[in-house]
C-alpha cells in the first residue's frame, strides 16, 4: 500500500484512479492562410488587349479571324491591330459592354489562335470605337486626351526609351565615321523584263540607218515607229502598238546578224 500511496496519481475511495485527459493537441494550420493571395481582379473594361498572336498570318486575315473568332459574344465594335515592330503580335478587340468582353476573356484566354495561345487581358483606355458608340459627343474629346497622353509619354514607355537611347548612342558613335558608300541599286536583268510594246536594241553596228532597221521590223505588223539615238549609235528602240506584236518580233530578230558579224539583243524596254 505503500506503494500505492507513492503514486503520484490520486485514487478516490473507491481505489480506481481517475480518468486523466490527454493534453491538447496543437491545431493544425489553416493552409488557406499560407497560401498565397490571388491576384487582384482586373477591371473589366469594353477593350480586350490581346498579345501572343502569330506574327506570321497576314494582317487582314488575322483581324478577320479575331472578329469571327469574338462575334458570338456580342457585337465586336472593332478590332486593331498594327504591322509595326512595337505592336506585332497584339490587337485590340472591343465591344459594347465589360461584361462582354469579361465573359469572352474568361472563355477564349489561352485559346491557340493559329498554333499560339492567345494571352489576353483588359485594356486600361476605352477604344474610340466603344466611345463612339456609347458617348459620340465625347469622342472629339476623348482623341485629343489620347493624342496629348500619346505625346507625353512618347519617350517614357520604358521600350521607347530603350529604344531612342540606343538610337541616339549610334549617332554619337557614327558622328566621327567615314560615310559608308551608298549601296547601287540592284536593276533586274534586261532578259527578265516584263512585255512592252516597245524593243530595246543593243549590239547594232554604228553604221545602221533608220531604213534599215524599218525595213527589218516592218516584216511584222503593227510597227509604229523606229527610233535612234543620235549620241549613241549602237542602240535604238522599236515600238508596236501592242504587246503581243512586240513579243513575235522579238523572239524572231533576237541575235540577228544585221552586218552578218554582230548579233544583235533584243528585249523588252523598262516600263
Amino acid at each position: 500500500m505503500a506503494d500505492i500511496a507513492a503514486h503520484p496519481m490520486a485514487v478516490d475511495s473507491t481505489g480506481i484512479p481517475p480518468v486523466i485527459a490527454p493534453a491538447p493537441v496543437a491545431a493544425p494550420p489553416d493552409l488557406a492562410a499560407l497560401a498565397p493571395a490571388a491576384p487582384a481582379e482586373e477591371t473589366a473594361t469594353e477593350t480586350l488587349y490581346i498579345q501572343n498572336l502569330n506574327e506570321k498570318i497576314k494582317l487582314p486575315v488575322l483581324k478577320a479571324s479575331l472578329r469571327g473568332l469574338f462575334k458570338s459574344y456580342g457585337e465586336v465594335l472593332d478590332v486593331v491591330a498594327h504591322s509595326n515592330l512595337r505592336m506585332r503580335g497584339q490587337a485590340f478587340v472591343s465591344f459594347e459592354s465589360p461584361e462582354i468582353a469579361k465573359k469572352a476573356l474568361k472563355e477564349v484566354r489561352g485559346f491557340p489562335l493559329y498554333s499560339r495561345p492567345m494571352q489576353i487581358s483588359f485594356a486600361k483606355t476605352r477604344s474610340d470605337a466603344v466611345v463612339q458608340k456609347l458617348d459620340e459627343d465625347g469622342l472629339e474629346a476623348h482623341k485629343a486626351r489620347r493624342l496629348e497622353h500619346k505625346k507625353t509619354t512618347r519617350y517614357t514607355n520604358p521600350i521607347k526609351r530603350k529604344y531612342r537611347q540606343k538610337r541616339l548612342a549610334a549617332d554619337a558613335d557614327g558622328a566621327g565615321a567615314v560615310p559608308t558608300a551608298k549601296r547601287p541599286n540592284v536593276q533586274m536583268p534586261d532578259e527578265y523584263l516584263p512585255p512592252n510594246k516597245i524593243l530595246f536594241l543593243q549590239n547594232l553596228p554604228e553604221t545602221v540607218t533608220k531604213d534599215q532597221l524599218m525595213g527589218l521590223f516592218s516584216q511584222y505588223p503593227n510597227l509604229h515607229e523606229v527610233r535612234l539615238i543620235p549620241t549613241k549609235k549602237d542602240i535604238a528602240f522599236v515600238e508596236y502598238l501592242d504587246e503581243g506584236s512586240a513579243t513575235v518580233a522579238k523572239d524572231a530578230l533576237h541575235n540577228y546578224k544585221l552586218d552578218g558579224e554582230n548579233k544583235i539583243k533584243i528585249t523588252f524596254a523598262r516600263k
